[in-house]
């Protein structure tokens, strides 16, 4: 990646090697509560592929995986609220332990969506892992079960997390300058 492309970047809220030492805590509570069960893990691309990917590696316990492909956002940088499913699961999740892993929590209309939607598929338990969960008002009261972070309410993007699906492969969390979403400066930086 060329160096050019942190240029783009106003503020690091999170770097690196935090974000590993998180993911390890994470990985260690999830071993404890689980131990003795089978677990599902469903990761919702794409925005959460990168943390699911280390989460997996911490977690001491056999396991299974799938993904949901989804979308609410577009290129936009709040969520419509308009959720579509773009891949569904590959097997049924009835009578399985399932921890929905997600990369943030922003409005909450799209977790409570595939929060609805897989309650209805009858899971034995559902819960949920979320890397980053912005401090906002919303509109439903959501049960999070695991929280990397609580962070402000910016518009953030790097460890799998994008505008026009561009920074993703930022190894940090990092907020985008306003400048670039807004129009007022062309992005992505020349990399």
């Amino acid at each position: 990646m060329h160096d050019n492309v942190h240029q783009d970047i106003e503020e690091i809220l999170i770097d690196e090697a935090t974000l590993q030492h998180r993911i390890a805590e994470l990985g260690a509570d999830i071993t404890r509560d689980y131990h003795g069960r089978r677990l599902l893990l469903l990761g919702i691309l794409k925005g959460g592929a990168m943390f699911l990917v280390d989460l997996i590696r911490v977690i001491r316990l056999p396991l299974e995986l799938d993904f949901m492909a989804i979308s609410s956002y577009g290129s936009a940088t709040e969520s419509s609220g308009v959720v579509r499913i773009l891949k569904d699961l590959d097997d049924p999740i009835e009578g399985k332990d399932v921890l929905l892993v997600e990369d943030i929590v922003d409005s909450g209309l799209t977790l409570q969506y595939l929060l609805d939607t897989l309650q209805n598929r009858k899971p034995a338990s559902l819960r949920v892992c979320v890397l980053l969960e912005k401090t906002r008002e919303r509109e439903h009261l959501l049960q999070l079960d695991y929280v990397g972070y609580h962070i402000p309410n910016r518009f953030v993007v790097g460890y799998g997390l994008d505008y026009a699906q561009f920074y993703r492969n930022l190894p940090y969390i990092g907020v985008l300058h306003p400048e670039i979403y807004t129009g007022k400066r062309l992005f992505p930086t020349s990399w």
